[in-house]
């Protein structure tokens, strides 16, 4: 019998090292100085940027990205490299008859069978 203690989910968190970054261009783009990471959303309320241990398999940390301009939502972020292994959870409003999905409960990842990285 196998008695693991359960992880419990990362930690929201809401740091000032995360600055409010730039809505464009979209994704994931190193500046040399950190990454700033932007997403477009019609419908979203919160987004929430998640990053991964080295491979991929287990949520670190999670921060709400702190801004949103022009439908999307941005934050920059210093310590992240290229190589950071991330998704986002989008949290707003589902309606299924207007093709709108928000699944806070899921990190998603674009379009990879893994969490993207940083290029």
């Amino acid at each position: 019998m196998d008695a693991r203690p359960e992880l419990p989910s990362a930690p929201v968190l809401q740091r000032p090292r995360l600055r409010e970054g730039r809505g464009f261009p979209l994704g994931a783009t190193w500046t040399g100085l950190g990454v700033n990471f932007a997403l477009f959303s019609t419908h979203a309320t919160k987004v929430e940027l998640c990053l991964f241990d080295e491979q991929g398999g287990r949520e670190i940390e999670r921060i709400e990205l702190p801004e949103f301009t022009d439908q999307v939502w941005h934050g920059f972020l210093p310590d992240a490299r290229p190589g950071t292994i991330y998704g986002y959870r989008v949290h707003g409003p589902t309606s299924r008859t207007r093709a709108i999905v928000s699944i806070p409960t899921s990190c998603c990842w674009i379009p990879t069978p893994r969490p993207s990285s940083v290029n």
